[in-house]
């Protein structure tokens, strides 16, 4: 990493941090190591979801391999709080197993998709993503986001018309007792 890189990859703040983790040249074992690395720096920078796409874009423009950025992408299933979640829900020992069986299968989905497409030759050499501020305009996502939320807005009203409420609600919180689950018809579990 040459003088001048180090400088863009202070400017770009995530890209400094993560790319002390990741191989800048995908022809020095890049393409081995991306994929492999990646979902560790994916469970440790835990952005979620969709906010996890810009930072791909800054990581591929910093020289992450193909399948690197996939591998960070679908890391978003085993960051740390979703592992806590895990953990409460089934225990540490079937937290412990997903984490290893997601890494596992998002290592391998990497390196398959990377050397598929090195096969294939289809690989982009080309590091210009952009990742651009997000503004409010009028579009049809926006009118399509108001039809969607007055539909909500519908279905919570007719929701306590007909009879649901707070007592509910909270009904759906508390675990079911034996023998309280509905039957349906005479039959016998």
């Amino acid at each position: 990493m040459g003088p001048a890189d180090r400088r863009r990859s202070r400017r770009l703040g995530a890209d400094y941090v993560l790319a002390a983790f990741l191989p800048r040249a995908p022809l020095d074992g890049g393409e081995v190591l991306g994929p492999i690395v990646a979902p560790a720096v994916g469970i440790i920078s835990f952005v979620c979801s969709i906010g996890n796409v810009p930072l791909v874009a800054v990581l591929w423009n910093g020289g992450i391999s193909f399948g690197g950025v996939l591998s960070f992408i679908f890391a978003d299933l085993i960051i740390l709080p979703i592992l806590d979640i895990y953990r409460r829900y089934y225990g540490w020992r079937m937290a412990g197993f997903l984490l290893v069986t997601f890494y596992a299968t998002m290592v391998a989905a990497g390196l398959a998709v990377e050397f598929l497409v090195q096969a294939l030759g289809i690989e982009r050499h080309a590091r210009d993503a952009k990742v651009v501020m997000a503004s409010v305009s009028w579009n049809y996502t926006t009118y399509l986001n108001i039809v969607f939320l007055l539909l909500a807005a519908t279905l919570v009203w007719r929701y306590f018309r007909r009879g649901g409420g707070w007592a509910m609600l909270k009904l759906m919180n508390e675990p079911i007792e034996a023998g309280q689950h509905a039957h349906h018809g005479a039959h016998r579990h």
